[in-house]
């Protein structure tokens, strides 16, 4: 019977860039940025990496498809370096199979980072040029957020809730996240705004507006794990951090086929959560968890996302949101950093920059928005659709 990985790896050292417009760099400038953070924050020498896996989602927009690209920019010792991709999960799957190189024994140090660079498109939302042959037959005008408004549409008829109850508790939810990107010098929107200008900003795919929305960045995060066995003689002062679990969850047809699923819910959430809470054992994970960085690709999605992760309870989210739960001096903090609508979403690097903040954050590190001696944290992707997407979650604490 498997086992899983909790505690078998440590992470310890992490880096991530400025997110932002980072015209002044190439994407082989991220890269060599966040590592040079994590390779200094880990106090190891180069040499002693073993393996390492590079998180890229658009290798169109990028350095392309291998993992060559990572090798060479960071000057590797030609160690075996693999590309991966997973939508939006992408960064926390570079981050698994470091994660699991070190945990089945095949690695002492391995590297994880994911990197994007997609302002030099030009273009505002994700610059996916296919989804494939046949799925640009079946799906020939989706957009993210038509798809993300029809599931608040969807959650308001599952739950007999009004929309204007619904958009109240969006509107705190992006609030918050310019509330706490404000407190972040790395964040690529750092201006707080008011409630009234995001109730009343254009409207984008009713009922979601403008500020609904998070936009796309450039930048680049980066983490060292190994056995805690070395972290114990590299670790300096504060906690050694390690990885309590990480589970993935893909949509197989169900949801799209509408098999008993309403709409109103992400599925694969909920069962990669539940699959994460066995594997750290977590038994009550709005009392265990002291912070949290999930997916808030539109506020809906993050709202929707504390019932997913059995935080609120089904069609009471929104009233915890509204309560002032998730805010920064709440109960279970949610995107201290500012997320992805704040800190940005450079979709191959965002897994790994949620994580960076848990470490932060578990070290004492996090500055401003430091809370008192956190010890357990959750991090949260979700990549495609409602209907068919890919979930990561990870389960990061101290040791």
């Amino acid at each position: 019977m498997a086992e899983g990985i909790r505690d078998k790896v440590a992470i310890v050292g992490m880096g991530c860039t400025r997110f932002g417009e980072r015209w002044d760099c190439s994407t082989e400038d991220l890269m060599v940025e966040a590592f040079e953070e994590a390779l200094a924050d880990a106090n190891i020498e180069r040499d002693r990496i073993e393996a390492a896996w590079f998180g890229l989602s658009s290798d169109d927009q990028g350095p392309g498809k291998s993992a060559l690209s990572l090798s060479t920019a960071l000057r590797l010792p030609n160690i075996a370096a693999t590309r991966v991709e997973n939508m939006c999960a992408t960064g926390t799957e570079a981050l698994r199979g470091a994660v699991y190189g070190v945990a089945s024994g095949a690695y002492d140090v391995a590297l994880a980072l994911g990197v994007e660079k997609l302002k030099d498109t030009g273009y505002g939302g994700l610059p996916e040029r296919t989804k494939g042959t046949f799925e640009d037959l079946w799906f020939p005008s989706v957009t993210a957020p038509g798809s993300f408004a029809q599931f608040a549409s969807s959650y308001v008829e599952a739950h007999g809730i009004d929309m204007d109850q619904l958009k109240e508790a969006m509107a705190h939810v992006s609030w918050k996240s310019h509330e706490n990107g404000a407190k972040n010098p790395k964040a690529h929107l750092r201006k707080r705004v008011d409630k009234d200008k995001i109730l009343n900003a254009p409207m984008i795919a009713y009922p979601l507006g403008l500020f609904d929305c998070c936009g796309v960045s450039d930048g680049s995060a980066c983490a060292i794990v190994t056995t805690p066995a070395i972290a114990e003689k590299l670790v300096g002062e504060g906690p050694m951090v390690t990885v309590k679990s990480m589970q993935l969850a893909l949509s197989n047809g169900s949801e799209i086929g509408f098999d008993g699923w309403d709409g109103s819910y992400a599925l694969t959430t909920r069962l990669a959560s539940q699959r994460a809470y066995r594997e750290a054992g977590i038994t009550n994970p709005r009392e265990e968890l002291d912070l949290i960085e999930v997916h808030d690709c539109f506020s809906v999605t993050e709202l929707v996302t504390m019932e997913d992760l059995g935080l609120s309870k089904p069609g009471e989210g929104w009233r915890d949101v509204l309560a002032g739960t998730y805010d920064a001096d709440g109960e279970v903090p949610c995107n201290l950093d500012g997320g992805l609508k704040c800190f940005g979403h450079p979709i191959g690097a965002t897994g790994l920059r949620m994580v960076y903040e848990l470490y932060l954050q578990l070290r004492g590190q996090a500055g401003d928005r430091q809370l008192d001696t956190p010890k357990l944290g959750l991090t949260h992707n979700l990549g495609g659709f409602p209907n068919k997407n890919v979930c990561s979650i990870s389960v990061i604490g101290t040791c």
